[in-house]
C-alpha cells in the first residue's frame, strides 16, 4: 500500500518551503531551544555539568533512529514532548538529568513554531520578489499599449496593458509590506513556565532579574529582539492570525491577478506560458486553457479559507490555555505557508512568461472605440455652435442603434457612419476619424506607470533583489 502524500508537498511547493515544516527541522528546533536553555541555565548559576552541553550539542540534528525511537515512546507515553526527552536522553545521557528543566511542552513546541514562522514569512517575501521583478518588466514593456479597458466587465474607458499589470503589482506589495510588518513583530515566548508566571525558573534561579536575563538570553541566541512581555502557558495566538491575514491578502492578490489572466485569455488578447507539449483537453485537442491561472484561483480559495480558522484558534484560547488548538495548529499553519509558496510559484512562472497579442487587443479595442469617443464627438459638434443637450441625446439614440446592429451580426461598429450622416454634428469621417486616436483615451497611463515603478517598486526591488535559484512549479 503506498503512504498518501499531501498534494501541497508532493505537487506544489518547493523543497525549501517543505523542509522547513518538515519534522526534521522542527525537532532540531527543539533540540536548539533545550541547548539554548541549559547554556543559559548553568550561565545564570544552575549546576549543570560541562558535559552535558557537549553531549547535547553532539545530537542537535536528530537521527532516523532517535526519530523512531521517540515514535515508539509516543506510542506509550501519548506525549510527543516527553517522547522526545527520553529518546534524546538515551542518546545523550549526561543530558538527560538537566534536560527541560523548569520548562513546559510550549517551551519547545511554541518557540519552534515562532522560529519556523519567521522563517517561512522571509521565504514567502524572497518568492515574492520573483514575481514583483517579472510584473515589472512586464508593464514597462506594454506601459503605451492601449487597451480597452473593463468596469463590471463590460466595456469602459481605455488603459494600457502595462497600466492594468501596475494594479497587480500594487495588491501584492501592499500585502508584502503587511507581512513584513508582522515578521517584524513576532517575539519568541521564551521561558515562560506551565502558566506564563515563571514560577519555576524563579524557583530555580532565586532571583527575578535571572529570569528575565533567561528570557533575554534565549531570544538573542535565535535572533529575536526580545520575548513576549505576558503570556499563558502558549505563546499568544493573534500574531498567527495576523500572519495568515497576510497570507489570506497574497491570495487575495493572486485570485485577483489569475481571474483577469482568464478573462483576457477569453477575449485572445493575453495568455499564460503554455510548453509545446502541453496538453489542454483530453476531449478538445485545440484548447490551451489557462490551467496554471485555474491552478492558482484554486490554491487561492483554499490559502483564504485558513484566515478564518486562526481567528477562532485565537477566539477559542481558555484562560491560560487550552489544547484543542494543537492538532488543528499542526494542520493549519504548514498548510498556509506552503499553499502560499505554490501560489507564489506559479505566479512567477505565469508573469514572467505571459503573452500579449496587440493585434487581438487593438481589434477589440477598435470595435468599441467610436463609443469610448462620444464625448469628444460631443465636445467637437458643441464648438461647431450645436446645442450640447440636444447632441447628446441624439449620440444616445445612435449608439444604441451602433450597438443593436453589432450584436445583431455586424461585422463593424457603425457609429461614426451614423454620426457623420447626421446634419446636426457637423462632422465628416475625416474629422471623426481624428477623433479616434487610442492615445487620446488612455490619460495619463504610461506616465503613472513609470512613476509607479520608479517610484515604488524598483525602490522595493533594490531592498528585496530577486533570488536566481527559486524553484519552479513541480507540474
Amino acid at each position: 500500500m503506498h503512504e498518501f502524500v499531501h498534494p501541497l508537498t508532493g505537487r506544489y511547493a518547493s523543497r525549501a518551503m517543505r523542509r522547513l515544516f518538515s519534522p526534521a527541522v522542527r525537532l532540531g528546533l527543539w533540540r536548539r531551544l533545550w541547548l539554548e536553555l541549559m547554556r543559559a541555565e548553568r550561565d545564570l548559576g544552575v549546576e549543570i555539568p560541562a558535559e552535558a552541553l557537549i553531549q547535547l550539542e553532539a545530537h542537535l540534528e536528530p537521527t532516523e533512529e532517535e526519530i523512531a525511537r521517540a515514535a515508539q515512546i509516543e506510542r506509550e507515553t501519548r506525549h510527543d514532548v516527553m517522547a522526545h526527552i527520553r529518546a534524546l536522553a538515551e542518546a545523550a545521557p549526561a543530558a538527560g538529568p538537566f534536560l527541560h528543566l523548569g520548562a513546559t511542552s510550549c517551551y519547545v513546541t511554541d518557540n519552534a513554531d515562532l522560529i519556523v514562522l519567521r522563517q517561512g514569512a522571509d521565504l514567502l517575501v524572497d518568492r515574492a520578489a520573483g514575481v514583483v521583478a517579472a510584473l515589472a518588466a512586464f508593464a514597462r514593456t506594454h506601459r503605451e499599449l492601449p487597451c480597452l479597458g473593463h468596469t463590471h466587465f463590460q466595456p469602459a474607458q481605455p488603459t494600457t496593458v502595462g497600466k492594468r499589470a501596475c494594479l497587480w503589482l500594487a495588491d501584492l506589495l501592499g500585502d508584502l509590506d503587511r507581512l513584513e510588518f508582522e515578521r517584524s513583530r513576532l517575539l519568541l515566548r521564551g521561558a515562560k513556565g506551565t502558566t506564563g508566571t515563571q514560577a519555576s525558573f524563579l524557583q530555580l534561579l532565586g532571583d527575578g532579574e535571572k529570569v528575565r536575563e533567561l528570557d533575554r538570553r534565549i531570544a538573542r541566541a535565535f535572533g529575536f529582539p526580545g520575548t513576549y512581555p505576558v503570556t499563558g502557558q502558549t505563546s499568544p495566538r493573534k500574531p498567527e492570525f495576523y500572519l495568515l491575514a497576510c497570507l489570506s491578502g497574497i491570495a487575495q492578490s493572486a485570485h485577483k491577478f489569475a481571474s483577469d489572466v482568464r478573462l483576457l485569455a477569453r477575449l485572445k488578447e493575453l495568455d499564460e506560458p503554455a510548453g509545446q507539449d502541453q496538453v489542454g483537453s483530453s476531449a478538445m485537442p485545440y484548447k490551451r486553457n489557462p490551467m496554471r491561472c485555474e491552478r492558482m484561483t484554486s490554491l487561492a480559495r483554499y490559502l483564504i479559507s485558513l484566515e478564518p480558522n486562526a481567528a477562532w484558534t485565537a477566539a477559542s484560547q481558555w484562560l491560560e490555555r487550552t489544547l484543542d488548538d494543537s492538532a488543528n495548529r499542526r494542520m493549519v499553519l504548514p498548510e498556509a505557508f506552503l499553499a502560499a509558496d505554490a501560489l507564489l510559484l506559479l505566479w512567477r512562472s505565469v508573469a514572467a512568461g505571459l503573452e500579449v497579442h496587440p493585434a487581438m487587443v487593438r481589434r477589440n479595442l477598435e470595435e468599441e472605440l467610436p463609443f469610448m469617443a462620444s464625448e469628444e464627438i460631443l465636445l467637437a459638434a458643441a464648438a461647431r455652435g450645436g446645442d450640447r443637450q440636444k447632441l447628446h441625446e441624439q449620440l444616445r439614440v445612435l449608439s444604441r442603434e451602433a450597438a443593436r446592429r453589432v450584436k445583431d451580426g455586424g461585422e463593424r461598429n457603425p457609429l461614426l457612419e451614423l454620426v457623420a450622416a447626421e446634419e446636426a454634428f457637423g462632422l465628416d469621417r475625416g474629422r471623426l476619424a481624428e477623433l479616434l486616436d487610442a492615445r487620446r483615451f488612455v490619460g495619463r497611463a504610461p506616465e503613472q506607470v513609470d512613476e509607479f515603478l520608479a517610484g515604488t517598486v524598483e525602490p522595493w526591488l533594490a531592498a528585496h533583489p530577486p533570488g536566481a535559484g527559486d524553484e519552479e512549479p513541480q507540474v
